[in-house]
């Protein structure tokens, strides 16, 4: 049984600081959310997490094993090192997608995203101690068949970006509908999906489900544990042994 605790982190105030007192460069605007991210990926992972960039200006992090302290202290150290500081909203949930309604829901009742006095809310319940298990977290970790032959090594590169698009936008928008959960590009031809606790039947349901409608072919390793960093790790394992045994489908 999963329970997914699931972090929205959004940035503060940030549309209008991005145009006061003048317009900013884009440039330097592109380097602060890569910097940011890249940090908030290495706050959050040594505490055992996951985050993802999804929109840059909101990032979605799975925080099993981080309590409120812990958020906290990301919060400052952010504060520290950028002109901008992070809210934080938290939610715990079986389904993934339930938790980050609850998150997404904590933060908007404090307040708009380009609310000025709205900064650094950090709110909702974090997992107790005694609340945890060794399989709170499932994830899946999909990776497209023969990329390089199919698509690196054959096409011009903007014509190959737009087809591992293809096939992950199709995976975000039908694995969200279909079994809850949440996937995220995580470079190359890798998606990285937060699921519930789901069987080898329903990721054969989500690869048939994109190779019939944007005719991209998927397999996926699956691990499950008390963090992400964990499952994550058993996940990487088992797509290792869908590369070496040709299966779609491995669950570690």
């Amino acid at each position: 049984m999963t329970n997914a605790q699931v972090t929205l982190i959004q940035i503060d105030n940030y549309g209008p600081w991005t145009v006061t007192p003048e317009p900013r460069r884009e440039v330097d605007l592109q380097t602060l959310q890569s910097r940011l991210y890249a940090d908030l990926a290495q706050l959050v992972g040594n505490r055992e997490g996951y985050v993802f960039f999804t929109r840059f200006d909101n990032m979605i992090a799975v925080t099993n094993g981080m309590d409120e302290a812990d958020h906290a202290l990301v919060q400052e150290s952010v504060a520290n090192r950028y002109p901008v500081t992070v809210s934080f909203g938290v939610g715990v949930d079986p389904s993934p997608v339930e938790a980050l309604s609850a998150a997404t829901e904590q933060i908007q009742d404090a307040g708009s995203a380009q609310q000025a006095d709205r900064t650094e809310i950090l709110r909702g319940a974090t997992l107790d101690p005694d609340e945890r298990a060794d399989d709170d977290v499932q994830i899946a970790h999909f990776d497209v068949n023969d990329a390089t032959g199919k698509y690196t090594d054959q096409m011009n590169a903007f014509d190959s970006f737009i087809h591992i698009e293809q096939g992950y936008a199709e995976l975000m928008r039908y694995f969200r509908q279909a079994h809850e959960g949440l996937s995220f590009f995580v470079g190359g031809d890798n998606v990285i999906a937060l699921c519930p606790d789901l069987d080898a039947a329903a990721y054969e349901d989500a690869i048939r489900h994109v190779e019939e409608t944007v005719e991209v072919e998927l397999k996926v390793g699956v691990g499950q544990a008390a963090t992400a960093q964990s499952a994550g790790m058993a996940a990487k394992h088992a797509l290792e042994v869908c590369r070496d045994d040709g299966d779609r489908v491995v669950i570690d």
